[in-house]
């Protein structure tokens, strides 16, 4: 994965793991031994047995101290610095293998603590690795461009290189000494350790409340049964799950801003270490993105919030409803569809919606079900939400799934196979140094299948009330990855701001700052939607703001996925060829010039404007259906 404080960036170190939006719903059975085989993952492709991941484990702590062999000689000979690197991705390799099999069984019950263990023995792992490489990129940096780019020019073995070590000498000015590099490494579990803890109390500890619902029913709300439930068709009954969940969140609040806090402090931390100017510039120099791109797209949503009201007041007027709450924003726009699916029908829709990226794409999503990649189903203890997660570069990637047949779910499940086919085709194509694509084009392919899914609906469905559901749902998925996300990341600037500035970062002060800009997202004060006081507390349960300056990135790519995927719906061979061409791409060039080879530029207001434009041409559509309905 990409690591949080710079060091060896374009490594992977522990896989990389993608998150979707949503935290998807729990409604099948909860015991997983009693869940079919066929709908788990069997991590057996990785590792045969957890004695056979020991073995690999101590095999690899005891290879890492080969890397010293290279300390002081690394630029002495192209040879030299070709075998270095040899070893030290090969390590990484083993690594990242290591990692995605301990993960996946830590992730399947996270109340399991000897697999809890296990994650955190490759924490530890990768911080000695971390350790022992951490000379590398300083004393390249002892050698001047010339001698670098003469020993590329000279050393067949270090093209696949080329790009980490012309990265390396982009990157000099943020480079430490070889101490300073090594002390940094040290200190990769501890610095950690605000994330560990938000995820055990979130998906593990944390005493979520039971609330009795107008059918008399009583149920716990989780974090993945409150997704479900707050989408409850009887209003009374959203309410009372959202005000009794955020209220629980807002009674730890102390305890949720003590760890944002301490992950804030952290940012802060690793950004004067590496001298730069801001926390912004910090996470995304990495991958060489401007910030400008990141406020671009703050002052480009709230530029376009009309369209976004116009969403709201839309969803109102379907719901027929005198006063939008907040609590209404995720039931459902029409009443009388109920979209339920089955695992296969799922498959089905999703085979038929990637048709025209070609039968190899095809198959190898066939591959995905049959060959289980995929852990389907929710269980108790099961870390919430969805990911992909590629790591296993000489096996194939995993998905970690909580489906509960809804056609969100089935959404979802696009989505993640996205991310899975990026990783399918760029560890097939590149290098292993190569393969792991940057962070910031990673939900370009997962949102393109989601649009590739809604299209293929549409065309075969006609009825009215099914088409504003699937409508309804595309406004949704705009809604929640280009609005809210963008909302998100702007209460995450101005929360790293205010540790920048020295200001408290506690739950009080981070409450009122979420709640002022989510009634400015809302229109709260137009009366456009009613932002509850309750809801102040919700930032308190995104596990996304402990991977810093993430969330923007789910915006700007559904932007640049919009964009291309017009072009492939439209029937374009050529576009159809260079986005197959971008999932095979991996890391190969800076995420900014793969979407630029792609066919779009994130650095101009277009993908935005395009994604709006069509926003309000769904719109349309939609508001011309329910003219014919009255």
């Amino acid at each position: 994965m990409l690591t949080t404080d710079g060091l060896i960036p374009s490594l992977a170190l522990a896989g990389l793991a993608l998150t979707a939006v949503s935290l998807t719903a729990v409604a099948q059975e909860r015991d997983r031994t009693k869940i079919e085989d066929k709908y788990k993952w069997n991590l057996a492709d990785v590792y045969a047995s957890e004695a056979a991941w020991r073995a690999a484990k101590e095999k690899l702590a005891a290879e890492i101290p080969s890397l010293d062999q290279f300390r002081g000689k690394l630029t002495s000979s192209a040879t030299t610095l070709a075998d270095a690197l040899d070893r030290l991705y090969a390590l990484d390799k083993g690594l990242s293998r290591l990692s995605v099999y301990a993960g996946s069984l830590a992730d399947q019950d996270t109340r399991d603590q000897s697999h809890q263990g296990m994650q955190q023995e490759i924490v530890q792992l990768g911080a000695a690795f971390g350790a022992a490489a951490s000379y590398v990129e300083p004393e390249i940096l002892q050698a001047d461009k010339t001698k670098i780019e003469s020993f590329i020019s000279s050393e067949p073995r270090l093209k696949t290189y080329a790009f980490y070590l012309q990265d390396v000498l982009r990157r000099a000015a943020h480079t430490l000494s070889q101490s300073e590099e090594k002390l940094l490494a040290d200190a990769g579990p501890a610095i950690g350790t605000a994330d560990n803890a938000f995820n055990i109390l979130s998906n593990a500890d944390f005493p979520y409340p039971s609330v009795t619902l107008s059918d008399g029913k009583t149920v716990k709300l989780d974090q993945a049964s409150f997704t479900a439930l707050r989408a409850l068709p009887q209003r009374a009954d959203r309410e009372k799950v959202m005000s009794s969940f955020f209220t629980a969140i807002g009674s730890f609040s102390r305890t949720y801003g003590t760890t944002m806090n301490g992950e804030v402090q952290k940012v802060q931390f690793l950004t004067k270490a590496r001298k730069y100017a801001s926390p912004l510039e910090f996470a995304l120099n990495g991958a060489n993105i401007p910030t400008a791109v990141y406020t671009r797209l703050i002052e480009g949503v709230n530029r376009n919030l009309p369209a976004f009201h116009r969403y709201l007041n839309l969803r109102k007027r379907m719901m027929g409803l005198k006063d939008l709450h907040y609590y209404d924003l995720y039931a459902p726009l029409v009443g009388s569809v109920n979209l339920k699916y089955t695992p296969d029908e799922a498959q089905a829709h999703i085979l038929a919606a990637v048709a025209p990226l070609g039968e190899d794409y095809q198959s190898t999503i066939r591959k995905a079900f049959n060959e289980r990649w995929i852990d389907l189903y929710p269980n108790e203890g099961k870390r919430s939400g969805a990911y992909s997660n590629g790591g296993a570069f000489d096996v194939h990637p995993y998905m970690l799934i909580n489906y509960n047949g809804q056609y969100s779910d089935v959404s979802t499940l696009a989505h993640e196979l996205g991310h899975t086919m990026q990783s399918y085709y760029s560890n097939k194509t590149q290098p292993y140094a190569l393969a792991n694509y940057p962070i910031f084009v990673a939900e370009v392919a997962s949102t393109f299948n989601e649009s590739l899914l809604i299209d293929q609906m549409l065309k075969a469905i006609k009825d009215d009330d099914t088409r504003l559901s699937i409508l309804g749902n595309y406004l949704e998925n705009i809604k929640g990855t280009v609005f809210r996300q963008t909302q998100f990341a702007e209460f995450e600037l101005r929360m790293h701001e205010m540790g920048q500035k020295g200001e408290p970062v506690t739950g009080d002060a981070l409450s009122a700052l979420y709640m002022d800009i989510t009634k400015r997202y809302y229109g709260h004060d137009q009366g456009v939607c009613i932002v509850d006081d309750y809801i102040r507390h919700e930032w308190s349960y995104v596990p996304h703001f402990y991977r810093d300056f993430y969330v923007f990135q789910y915006a700007t790519s559904f932007t640049a996925s919009e964009a291309l995927a017009q072009k492939v719906k439209a029937g374009s061979a050529e576009a159809t060829k260079k986005y197959l061409a971008f999932l095979s791409a991996g890391g190969s060039k800076y995420p900014i010039d793969l979407l630029k080879d792609a066919g779009v530029d994130m650095t101009t207001d277009e993908p935005l404007d395009l994604t709006v434009k069509e926003m309000n041409r769904v719109m349309d559509e939609m508001e011309q259906i329910l003219s014919r309905r009255k």
